[in-house]
């Protein structure tokens, strides 16, 4: 299970980067949208990958280490929310930028 998700989280990142390096805005904006999906799955991975356990609850005894944690699982729902917003504010800037220039190369201008 470690190696599968070891593997997705890399193969994102890799196209994330690949994409930032292409000439066009969009694909620039999915390139940051791949590397976030994959910073998500690794803060998510951080907890522990456990099946059947049960969360923190208040005034349960026990050890620690059989309850999952919550904190990735907060800090994964906020960077969705945060990442979501993010795309949105850069597809309208790039659709403005798309109006005023004619094209939507990174450079502003197409290569001759």
């Amino acid at each position: 299970m470690e190696l599968v998700l070891s593997i997705s989280i890399a193969t994102l990142a890799g196209s994330g980067v690949w994409l930032l390096l292409r000439p066009r805005t969009y694909q620039v904006i999915v390139g940051l949208s791949l590397i976030s999906y994959a910073v998500n799955l690794f803060i998510f991975s951080m907890g522990r990958l456990r099946h059947d356990a049960a969360p923190v609850l208040a005034g349960q005894t026990g050890s620690l280490a059989d309850y999952a944690d919550p904190v990735p699982q907060a800090l994964v729902l906020t960077a969705i929310v945060i990442g979501f917003a993010t795309t949105a504010l850069f597809l309208v800037v790039l659709l403005a930028s798309r109006g005023l220039t004619g094209t939507d190369h990174v450079d502003g201008k197409e290569p001759e």
